[in-house]
């Protein structure tokens, strides 16, 4: 039997659910082991069944706002200093070295760009195709500025240009990466495609959003990954699907926040629809108290068991949900909150199962109107249907097992 090595960021819910269900696909054959730091979703992860290592130091609720932040572009604070990152580095070495791990299976968590190399094991990361450097380098506009005219196009291709630069080439890197990855004998990480970047890049897209893409040998497609949450649909979701009004998921996964979460919610609780929105994690008791009486806030939802009972979504752009929500046949509205999201959802506005707004439009007509539209423009749903159809024989956790197992070749012998 293998061990492999698996490293999430466990404050993102999306990749965290990810590097489980890749970790189910692998089988018994696969020893897998977590490594984690914060805590907001280890819990999917030891019922899941996984053996679980605590590292630290861990960050702090501000710091992990710090790195969300970060990554939706909204600030360039960060907590990595030279301290932490090599306190985490030592800590992930000594790990690989303990459990004998055969490669490690990363998500956002940077400091394994480190330890691994440095053991010397090959680092797997499963990741959406945006803003990767094939997406990078060879897509002139990127959907930074949305809209439709002349002006919109040239900002674009300005602001893409400016993206390709600042990303791609300008060391922007958090210079503990440099100081660190120096003492542990690696290339430094410098700009920030190196820090998102792994040996093998598991892409977690359909087919199309490839087409007129060249990848490089070490980016392997393998298909949508999604999360299947455990747990049964609450009775009341099978109550206010059997209820005279339309029913709009509202799921702003964990890179959302309060005050998107709360206009959404006030503005879709003036139709004549019902929600329910897993978006607790974001507001207080009193905002929850505060929003009308149709708009239903519950924890985490198993969503991929929600098809045929919701009408429509209103999502942040995140894969995860976005993928489901194309798995399940349900049109939806994408409100990005970071390019990655923006290009997530531009990518099903072609498609025709999807409409965009922006963040700052969450609380304004322009939300009420998109979600009057997918409820009543048949065109909808029925590209979400198509959608639906072509992705049923996807399998991408099986998919990137087998490119992991294919790349690591015969188990070691025990003997």
């Amino acid at each position: 039997m293998r061990t492999l090595l698996f490293a999430p960021v466990t404050f993102n819910l999306a990749e965290t659910t990810r590097m489980i269900m890749i970790a189910r696909a692998l089988g018994p054959a696969c020893h897998a082991v977590f490594q984690v730091y914060e805590s907001p979703y280890v819990h999917l992860v030891r019922s899941a069944g996984f053996e679980v290592r605590q590292l630290g130091p861990g960050l702090s609720r501000r710091e992990q706002g710090q790195v969300l932040a970060l990554d939706q572009g909204r600030s360039l604070r960060h907590p990595f200093s030279p301290g932490l990152v090599r306190a985490r580095v030592d800590a992930e070495r000594r790990l690989l070295r303990e459990t004998g791990a055969e490669a490690v299976v990363m998500g956002t968590n940077v400091t394994s760009l480190i330890s691994a190399r440095a053991e010397e094991v090959p680092l797997f990361y499963a990741v959406p195709f945006a803003l990767t450097r094939p997406h990078l380098e060879q897509t002139r506009r990127l959907g930074l500025v949305t809209g439709t005219g002349p002006l919109s196009g040239v900002t674009d291709h300005v602001a893409s240009a400016a993206l390709r630069l600042v990303y791609g080439r300008l060391p922007i890197a958090p210079r503990a990466f440099r100081i660190v990855a120096r003492e542990n004998g690696v290339r430094p990480l410098r700009t920030g495609l190196e820090l998102f970047e792994g040996d093998i890049n598991l892409l977690t897209v359909m087919a199309s959003e490839l087409e007129g893409y060249h990848l490089p040998a070490n980016y392997i497609r393998v298909g949508p990954i999604f999360a299947e949450l455990p747990g049964e649909v609450p009775q009341l979701v099978h109550d206010l699907a059997h209820s005279d009004r339309p029913l709009v998921y509202l799921a702003l996964g964990s890179s959302g926040n309060r005050r998107t979460a709360l206009r959404a919610a006030h503005t879709l609780g003036e139709l004549d629809i019902n929600v329910i929105a897993p978006i607790r994690h974001f507001l207080t008791p009193g905002d929850v108290a505060g929003l009308p009486t149709n708009v239903h806030v519950v924890d985490l939802l198993p969503a991929h068991r929600l098809g045929g009972l919701i009408d429509a979504a209103v999502l942040h752009g995140g894969q995860g949900t976005v993928q489901t929500a194309c798995a399940t046949g349900v049109p939806f509205v994408g409100i990005g909150m970071q390019p990655e999201q923006a290009w997530n959802v531009a990518v099903c506005v072609r498609q025709g199962n999807a409409i965009a707004v922006s963040p700052r439009e969450a609380g304004t007509e322009h939300l009420a109107g998109a979600v009057q539209r997918l409820l009543t423009d048949g065109s909808f749903r029925a590209a979400a249907e198509r959608e639906r159809l072509l992705r049923a024989d996807e399998d991408g956790p099986a998919a990137a097992a087998r490119a992991i197992q294919r790349h690591l070749g015969p188990a070691r012998s025990s003997g």
